[in-house]
């Protein structure tokens, strides 16, 4: 059974969504970051870069023990090891890839600044409030132009969707106003809470946890 080490905020979600897609058996260690739980040993151990989420297989290649961090490696591992998700090879395997690259290295971060600056922060700094709220506006409009052909990020359903879904619900729910513009997106959330895996996936672990 997989170990998954997570919270309640977007990117554990990925992982829990995934593993529900999946169906693989996997038990939640709750690492409660509001307690700086990520700085215990025992979970720097697991992920050195003291983050969620983080898994542990036992039974991963050759039958040995894995851990894996960093969420977007850890839905590949998953994906690989089911053969479903992510396609083995060709143009839609790189499809898939360069959408979860975008996740991670623009989506995630962008619109963890614009919920920093803008929501959380003692100090309201404007310029900071004005670059990360057009940042945001600028990747959702990215994927508004890439679901005017698609369903779906890439050709299916895929790990892609599961990297991008937790953030930009996140973005739906707290800043409504910046998917205004942006009816494919909102068209494709809804679509994405159909399934009964993300509706599970997004309660692990409950915010009461």
């Amino acid at each position: 059974m997989i170990d998954l080490y997570t919270f309640a905020t977007p990117n554990g979600r990925k992982a829990s969504i995934a593993l529900e897609e999946l169906g693989l058996a996997y038990r939640v260690q709750v690492v409660d970051i509001t307690k700086g739980e990520q700085f215990k040993p025992e979970f720097l151990a697991i992920n050195p870069n003291s983050k969620i989420p983080a898994i542990v297989d036992p039974d991963g290649p050759g039958g040995q023990a894995i851990t894996i961090f960093e969420s977007a490696a850890i839905l590949i591992y998953l994906a690989e090891k089911t053969g479903r998700l992510f396609p083995a090879s060709g143009p839609e395997r790189y499809d898939v890839l360069q959408w979860a690259m975008f996740q991670m290295g623009g989506v995630g971060p962008m619109f963890g600044q614009y919920n920093h600056f803008a929501r959380f922060a003692s100090e309201k700094i404007p310029y900071a409030i004005e670059r990360y709220t057009k940042e945001s506006k600028r990747l959702l409009q990215v994927l508004e132009r890439q679901l005017q052909t698609r369903i779906f990020v890439a050709s299916e359903y895929s790990i892609a969707d599961i990297l991008l879904f937790p953030w930009v619900d996140s973005h739906a729910k707290n800043a409504p106003q910046l998917l205004e513009d942006a009816p494919r997106v909102r068209r494709w959330l809804e679509m994405l809470w159909a399934r009964p895996a993300v509706q599970r996936g997004m309660q692990v672990p409950p915010r009461s946890q």
